[in-house]
């Protein structure tokens, strides 16, 4: 009889894929808002954010990022990074911005949860 938390090496691997996908694109985003440049303050400033908070909301999605590479914190990461990217799209929403900008956390959202879902047997029980 087949394990529930059995998984196979194709969706390991496309689980890897997909999350690892998303890590580069929050440590990414992460590194910037604590170097700020230019473009990154001016878009920060334009959601409503003051400078002296972008390096705080850095901190906060690299300390998220963390958790969700770490395999025995990875379902809280992603659920602290869902809430993230929540209010990610709340910010887009509430300056009225283009809808791709509105819709591109939701991606990342369903790209940390999928890429979870494929490469953790645990996650794939709980959320079938």
């Amino acid at each position: 009889m087949k394990n529930d938390q059995t998984v196979s090496k194709t969706q390991l691997w496309v689980g890897r894929i997909l999350s690892g996908l998303a890590v580069l694109l929050f440590l990414m985003d992460g590194v910037m808002k604590l170097v700020k440049p230019a473009p990154v303050l001016e878009a920060n400033l334009r959601l409503g954010y003051p400078e002296s908070d972008i390096t705080w909301i850095g901190v906060l999605l690299l300390a998220c990022t963390l958790l969700y590479i770490l395999s025995r914190t990875c379902v809280a990461g992603a659920i602290l990074l869902t809430g993230y990217l929540g209010g990610a799209v709340a910010s887009q929403v509430r300056i009225n911005a283009d809808w791709f900008s509105e819709l591109f956390p939701v991606i990342m959202g369903a790209l940390v949860w999928t890429g979870l879902w494929l490469r953790d047997g645990r996650v794939r029980r709980l959320l079938p």
